[in-house]
């Protein structure tokens, strides 16, 4: 009798609750109602009425995309092929050509052969602009033309490309390609293991592991885990390579978010490899996600030395949502902490500027946080390396360079410039260094600095005002001298400039491993992790362990 009224008590208490919540989603699915059928209403008026001729497929995508936007920059929607390219990315396998292949107006452009693929057997190089695949012209291609590389293993491709002005044909035979997320390690001075992750995809842990039980064979006393450059993938994987490195059940990563089931902790699961072996990791400006998961936890438990540059800040944690017809809509669900409670996400986008961009987190909002060690870290700005490197963070010249393809398309021109040389011996000169300046003249690059934008603007305001002749004059002569500055600023970059361009040109003659090896012998970070290494009061210094 007692448990029977305790339930109807119990009953009578959760009453207001249920109807307070079915109120709020009623409310709520209202709103989404509402607004759904004003848009479709309005879809539909202006497909059946509008004067010319609409796409209604691409009025909606363009839609879609607006209104993400709005949002962050990695809540996207993913159609059929763009569901299939991230499982290719995940898995680290497919059938196609083995190249890196970037889309560039009406034609493709190969940015890398892979050595030994087809590809790279059938003689293409870096910098060939592939114009026609089969008998399919790449500019009559409205989607994505590189799915068209795609096919079963086995099957022949006819490719009709240009290099330096002239048409060529090559014919190749697709294979299944796999994609390492470790392309490269090395065992250095007989002692320092170099390991290159390239990406946190499924093969990940796994590599790495493999890395360093082969190099501990030879002699394997000291680490440097090569981070620079990988823009993340699978949170899994993040955690696995930080347990090789600690005890099972340390705390990794927790994710934080308004939907209760994606509040989650992150535990290592398995035994370690080596909870003792001296690590540096290697970052630089394009380390995110899970690159910063690794390197950001390792530097909470106070298990690695950090070297480079500050890492991206992408602290936001994303997962597909499947939608109708094989399509999918990646959204942010929460954002992640590491080991000591901080954040790393460094752009807030509910905080925009005038031109909508992202503001940084304000630093009045950064806090303070302690190691396992007691050094002091801090949240909001991606991870601050313990040793700064000069030259890895680029400045925005670079960064412009490299966006307009002027250091890529430079190094394809030196490549048929200049014979083959001795890789170990190269090096770039002060000669060299002008002939990029002329060549990026010839090539109108324009780069505008934020001075000269709001400079622009002023004119442009000056002459809707009708200001006189002479204070539009003073304003002309002030944009020229701007002009003096920016090749100032040119010549201030020219270290970060000249390492980009030779990274290129490296591996124009000796493929992506070629580069690597070359790394071992010229690279700043490089040298720097191996001297902490060499001296162990100097790496324990800088952990803070006595």
């Amino acid at each position: 009798m007692r448990k029977k009224i305790t339930l109807r008590i119990l009953l009578l208490l959760l009453i207001p609750v249920l109807l307070i919540s079915a109120a709020t989603y009623k409310s709520n699915f209202f709103e989404i109602a509402k607004q759904i059928e004003i848009f479709t209403t309005l879809y539909k008026e202006v497909n059946m009425n509008y004067v010319d001729e609409v796409n209604p497929a691409a009025l909606m995508d363009k839609a879609i995309k607006e209104m993400l936007d709005d949002l962050d920059p990695y809540t996207v929607f993913m159609n059929e092929q763009d569901v299939e390219d991230a499982k290719i990315r995940s898995s680290g396998e497919y059938s196609g050509i083995g190249a890196l292949i970037k889309t560039k107006k009406d034609r493709l452009l190969v940015v890398e052969p892979f050595k030994d693929y087809p590809a790279d057997k059938a003689g293409l190089k870096a910098g060939d602009e592939i114009i026609k695949i089969g008998d399919v012209n790449v500019a009559d291609v409205k989607d994505d033309a590189s799915t068209l590389l795609k096919g079963a293993p086995g099957s022949k491709v006819l490719l009709t490309f240009l290099r330096n002005g002239k048409t060529m044909n090559t014919e190749l035979n697709r294979k299944d390609i796999e994609v390492d997320a470790v392309p490269f390690y090395k065992l250095i001075d007989g002692k320092t293991g170099y390991i290159v992750l390239n990406e946190f995809n499924r093969k990940a842990t796994s590599q790495v592991s493999d890395a360093i039980r082969d190099m501990k064979i030879d002699g394997l006393q000291n680490i440097i885990l090569d981070l620079r450059g990988n823009p993340g993938g699978l949170l899994n994987e993040a955690v696995d390579i930080v347990n090789l490195f600690t005890t099972k059940g340390q705390l990794v990563v927790s994710t934080k978010s308004k939907v209760e089931k994606f509040n989650n902790v992150y535990l290592t699961r398995n035994n370690p490899l080596d909870t003792e072996i001296p690590l540096v990791i290697l970052i630089n400006g394009r380390s995110a996600s899970a690159s910063e998961i690794v390197s950001g936890s390792l530097q909470d438990l106070d298990r690695a030395v950090i070297l480079g540059s500050r890492s991206f800040g992408k602290g936001l944690v994303q997962r597909p949502k499947p939608l109708l017809y094989g399509t999918q809509v990646k959204i942010t669900i929460s954002r992640y902490f590491i080991p000591s409670g901080r954040g790393i996400q460094a752009l807030d986008y509910q905080n925009r500027d005038e031109s909508g961009n992202a503001q940084r987190i304000d630093k009045k909002n950064v806090q303070a946080f302690k190691t396992k060690n007691g050094r002091t870290v801090f949240d909001h700005g991606g991870i601050m390396p313990d040793v700064p490197i000069e030259n890895q963070q680029l400045s925005p010249i670079t960064k412009a360079l490299l966006a307009d393809d002027l250091i890529f398309d430079f190094a394809t021109q030196y490549f048929y410039d200049h014979t083959a040389f001795q890789i170990s011996d190269f090096r770039l000169t002060d000669k060299d260094f002008e002939a990029f300046k002329n060549f990026a003249k010839t090539k109108n690059f324009n780069f505008q600095t934020n001075t000269e934008k709001a400079l622009n603007q002023t004119i442009e305001a000056a002459g809707k005002d009708n200001f006189d002749n002479e204070l539009k004059n003073d304003l002309i002569q002030i944009k020229s001298k701007i002009d003096v500055e920016k090749l100032i600023l040119l010549n201030q970059a020219k270290s970060e400039i000249l390492a980009q361009l030779t990274d290129e040109i490296v591996k124009r003659y000796a493929y992506r491993n070629g580069l690597y090896e070359f790394y071992l012998t010229h690279d700043t970070a490089i040298m720097k992790a191996k001297e902490i290494l060499d001296s162990p009061k100097q790496y324990n210094s800088i952990l803070g362990i006595k």
